[in-house]
């Protein structure tokens, strides 16, 4: 706010003063002051809409602009040659004021836009490649996705949306003391990732006004930049993988890195509850892997051993079919009731 005073203050001092040299009537003066005023304010109005721009479109668009100026100097140096038109000097003026136009937004316009086809310098990004990961609010919250790269399994640049961080702000802010928890601890894992040795975090203010929904602003960008989604989000990773958008499933990489369980194996669980399905009981891994076994209902509470039939994997998880083999009792099998001769 002291800045903007102080622009303010300075625009319309400086109105001011050139209205009281150039003119003796003292209402210019006040015009002159309040021009200057006026001007201040635009400036101040451009500030605010350059700060949803991101720095690469700015570059983008500055060098963009130079370029059709410099293409609008040569236009006009060769129009110099030609005699027909340089003898009625009243519009060579126009002409150059018309090329400099033209030249100008063209290169502005199209250094902002195509900036992203670009890897200069290290600030453009490969495009082509796809090598753009972007992180939905459900991955941050999460928390999983700052374990990996600790690991040192992945690195580099991964991208942050304006409107996902708006959104975890908004989490964040809620009244709902569930919601609130969770906001912030996106906003931690965030910046836990932005401490991450070989990990840079790039917040985009790419937006698509016209698109309601978080997810459906992601797959847009996604599409834009030919980039990843990071998540593990189901419904997101569908609607994605409908539109051709690559997913890297952190659920999927989960379950990837589980222990391999094949049909035939022993295992020793504790039976925590049963299902719907008669007389069957459910364990868990440690993990958090399913076991359904057979014939162990009556045994919640204890330990068994089971016998894995078979293993079924979905994109939700895995789960672990076995049947009873022995009932676990003071640390020795019992099966079928009588302890094993």
């Amino acid at each position: 706010m002291i800045i903007r005073f102080i622009l303010i203050l300075t625009c319309s001092a400086s109105g001011y003063s050139i209205a009281y040299h150039s003119y003796d009537q003292w209402w210019k003066w006040v015009v002159g002051l309040l021009i200057g005023s006026v001007i201040a304010i635009f400036v101040m109005q451009i500030e605010q809409a350059l700060r949803k721009v991101s720095l690469r479109v700015i570059l983008g668009g500055v060098v963009g602009m130079l370029i059709g100026l410099l293409i609008a100097f040569l236009f006009a140096y060769g129009l110099s040659f030609v005699s027909n038109i340089m003898e009625k000097r009243q519009v060579v003026p126009w002409i150059y004021a018309l090329l400099t136009g033209i030249m100008g937004y063209l290169g502005l316009v199209l250094g902002s836009k195509k900036v992203e086809e670009f890897s200069l310098f290290g600030w453009g990004t490969t495009r082509e490649s796809g090598e753009d990961r972007i992180l939905d609010t459900s991955v941050i919250i999460d928390g999983r996705i700052a374990d990996i790269c600790d690991t040192g399994f992945m690195d580099g640049n991964l991208i942050v949306p304006r409107f996902v961080l708006d959104e975890l702000q908004y989490i964040a802010d809620s009244s709902d003391s569930m919601k609130r928890a969770r906001g912030r601890r996106g906003l931690d894992i965030l910046n836990r990732m932005q401490r991450s040795s070989g990990i840079f975090i790039d917040v985009v203010d790419h937006d698509f006004p016209k698109i309601k929904g978080v997810d459906s602003k992601l797959v847009a960008l996604a599409k834009k930049t030919s980039g990843k989604i990071i998540t593990n989000d189901f419904n997101l990773n569908k609607v994605a993988e409908l539109q051709g958008i690559k997913i890297l499933n952190v659920n999927e990489l989960a379950n990837a890195l589980k222990p391999v369980v094949l049909p035939g194996e022993m295992m020793t669980v504790k039976i925590i509850k049963d299902v719907k399905e008669p007389g069957q009981g459910v364990a868990y891994l440690d993990d958090g892997t399913m076991i359904i076994v057979d014939n162990a209902q009556k045994y919640q509470g204890m330990n068994v051993e089971a016998l894995v039939t078979s293993v079924l994997q979905t994109t939700a998880g895995r789960m672990i079919f076995s049947e009873l083999k022995a009932v676990i009792a003071d640390k020795k099998p019992i099966y079928g009731g009588a302890p094993k001769p």
